[in-house]
């Protein structure tokens, strides 16, 4: 039996039956606190101990594997709210930043990958609100696989790694990186095609010629 294919939270209209304060929203919460502790951890003795750094490659991985089933169970439980669907990203996108951040600032990444992640990532929210009116353009295969990858390439940074290993994480980032930029463009063309081709644009059309003389 073929697993049945849940539609992207965004794209989801808000359940009017559901409350703010359900299981899918807890564990978005739950991975905005955990947030500061991970960067408490990556800090920890200098940046550099080597207990504090798989402690804080714990706290990653359990946020980061709440980011992959929040979603699912507001999508397969009717959970989503208008709550959700704002903070999910938030909660996203401030791990992600920390980490990236956190690393650049302990010299293990260089800021040009933590600038041209972060720069993608908030260049793609804002044309989310860019084309709010139009509609939602929901994740593609390729950006999920630009989270999957950008989470374990930041997995691999965060954990004290070297030899063959700070290697091969590299090259996971490198990947990531394509992958980021790829999706990126790619978000950018569809925005722009929903843009002229949604039915607002369409009601807009028709409302220009039916005042010309």
């Amino acid at each position: 039996m073929k697993e049945r294919r849940l539609a992207e939270p965004m794209a989801v209209p808000a359940s009017p039956t559901a409350s703010t304060w359900n299981i899918a929203n807890a564990l978005t919460i739950f991975r905005l606190v955990l947030v500061p502790l991970f960067v408490l951890a990556l800090f920890a003795d200098g940046g550099h101990q080597v207990g504090w750094r798989w402690a804080a490659w714990g706290v990653f991985a359990v946020a980061s594997y709440t980011d992959r089933i929040d979603g699912q169970l507001a999508r397969s439980r009717n959970l989503v709210t208008s709550f959700g669907k704002l903070v999910d990203p938030i909660a996203d996108k401030a791990l992600i930043g920390a980490a990236l951040i956190g690393l650049s600032l302990l010299d293990e990444l260089p800021w040009w990958i933590t600038v041209l992640v972060l720069a993608r990532e908030v260049g793609v929210t804002l044309l989310r609100f860019w084309v709010i009116r139009h509609g939602v353009i929901p994740a593609s295969r390729g950006g999920k696989l630009k989270a999957f990858l950008q989470a374990v390439a930041i997995g691999l940074y965060v954990l004290p790694l070297s030899g063959w290993l700070g290697t091969g994480r590299a090259v996971v980032m490198a990947v990531a990186l394509v992958v980021t930029v790829v999706t990126g463009i790619d978000y950018v063309a569809r925005a722009l095609t929903l843009r002229q081709t949604s039915e607002r644009a369409a009601m807009k059309r028709a409302r220009r010629a039916a005042r010309q003389p």
